[in-house]
């Protein structure tokens, strides 16, 4: 069971599974299955009390044969070793599946935010960057935020680079504020990549949008923009959750009263005229498009036989498990995976570090445009592989990601 649940090993597994379709280069396929890099550093931060306290910082650079790494940084109570490792190889295989000309890479710093003051935070932030700002800049490796990372703490490790290295570079981060050179529409990207795919998946099984009915397991950040993007556009969201628990109600949520709720009182729990739902209940509702916007490895074995959505739209980063993949192909449920699904925000980080290269700024409209070419064009890509290679439609953004990293990982060999 300890496999099951280690991503890294499911991330292998997905590898092995597309290399097997496309007769990948065995030299290729062992350059595959470790990072290029993997930092571990002791952070020391004063804490407000005086004292110093130590806390772990990762950095995995996976691969940078399409271009300069690029992934987030999380700060988490269970941040792993694996968990990063594979997080970065799955940025790899994100940027290739979009065709961006960036690799991949993640990074982690295993602490409870919420338990640290402002203060605090600030120079866990710029401590994090004075032990790896060497192997960072818009030329080599650029972080963005991630899960309990923000805008401000993007700002604060971006000014302790400067200072550091004597020189401006706002292409160093992405995620930024739009003060600091920030991308518009970067806030809600993620989601609105997922929405263009969740389109493009009605479409391709003659759904109706005010007919469809979704759940959206998470109402964070990714999970709350999809359910109001997906809304605005006519889909029918009938059940959310955040971790204290979901709603349901049939006719379909009023997701600006709902966002409103949710912050008055901290959770979509309690919302007037809906009926309470677990956490886990949500996944196996009777629902057209289920969306899993948590976190990793919430569709299991056990759960995946329960699943009656007739569609899954991963807007998390590895929520379903290979065993239980296997299972949901087994009974017809369509996987638009999450390295397609949730590559909005890879993508518009990609447009904001082209801004800063360049030295522009372009306008929300701009972004989105270019965003909905990219995704659209992406998921046709991986629809049409899936029937070309008669499989599932992560293995199918697999096949054409390694295949576009293996071109030219070859020619360094």
């Amino acid at each position: 069971m300890l496999e099951v649940s280690n991503p890294f090993f499911n991330a292998m597994e997905q590898l092995d599974k597309a290399a097997g379709y496309i007769s990948l280069d065995e030299r290729i396929h062992t350059i595959l299955k470790q990072p290029d890099r993997f930092i571990e550093v002791a952070i020391p931060v004063v804490m407000d009390n005086g004292t110093v306290k130590i806390f772990t910082g990762y950095r995995s650079q996976y691969n940078n044969s399409l271009g300069v790494y690029k992934g987030g940084i999380r700060y988490h109570w269970n941040v792993t070793v694996d968990e990063v490792k594979a997080l970065s190889f799955w940025m790899t295989i994100k940027c290739a599946t979009v065709n961006i000309p960036m690799g991949g890479a993640k990074g982690g710093v295993i602490v409870n935010p919420k338990e640290l003051s402002e203060g605090e935070l600030e120079r866990l932030s710029r401590g994090y960057m004075k032990k790896l700002w060497m192997v960072l800049g818009s030329d080599k490796d650029v972080p963005a935020p991630d899960v309990y990372t923000t805008p401000q703490i993007m700002g604060w490790m971006r000014d302790e680079f400067e200072k550091i290295t004597g020189k401006k570079d706002p292409g160093v981060i992405t995620g930024k504020s739009l003060d600091q050179g920030g991308s518009e529409g970067r806030g809600f990207s993620t989601a609105q990549g997922g929405a263009y795919c969740t389109r493009e998946l009605a479409k391709n099984m003659n759904l109706v949008p005010e007919e469809t009915r979704i759940a959206i397991q998470g109402f964070g950040n990714a999970g709350s923009h999809m359910a109001k993007i997906l809304s605005k556009m006519g889909y029918k969201i009938i059940a959310v959750s955040d971790s204290k628990g979901g709603i349901v109600m049939n006719e379909g949520l009023d997701i600006e009263a709902l966002t409103k709720h949710k912050e008055d009182t901290g959770s979509v729990v309690g919302f007037a005229r809906t009926t309470e739902i677990s956490n886990d209940d949500i996944l196996t509702m009777d629902v057209d498009i289920l969306v899993p916007a948590a976190l990793e490895n919430v569709i299991t074995p056990d759960n995946a036989k329960n699943i009656k959505a007739t569609a899954i739209v991963e807007l998390a980063n590895g929520p379903t498990t290979p065993d239980a993949d296997e299972i949901l192909k087994e009974k017809g449920i369509i996987v638009v995976p999450d390295v397609l699904a949730n590559a909005g925000g890879v993508t518009v980080s990609y447009f904001e570090w082209e801004q800063n290269v360049k030295g522009e700024h372009w306008t929300e409209e701009a972004v989105l445009e270019k965003l909905e070419k990219i995704m659209v064009d992406s998921f046709h890509e991986v629809w049409n592989t899936k029937l070309q290679y008669n499989t599932d439609m992560r293995t199918a953004a697999f096949i054409k990601a390694v295949e576009r990293v293996s071109s030219t990982l070859k020619e360094t060999l």
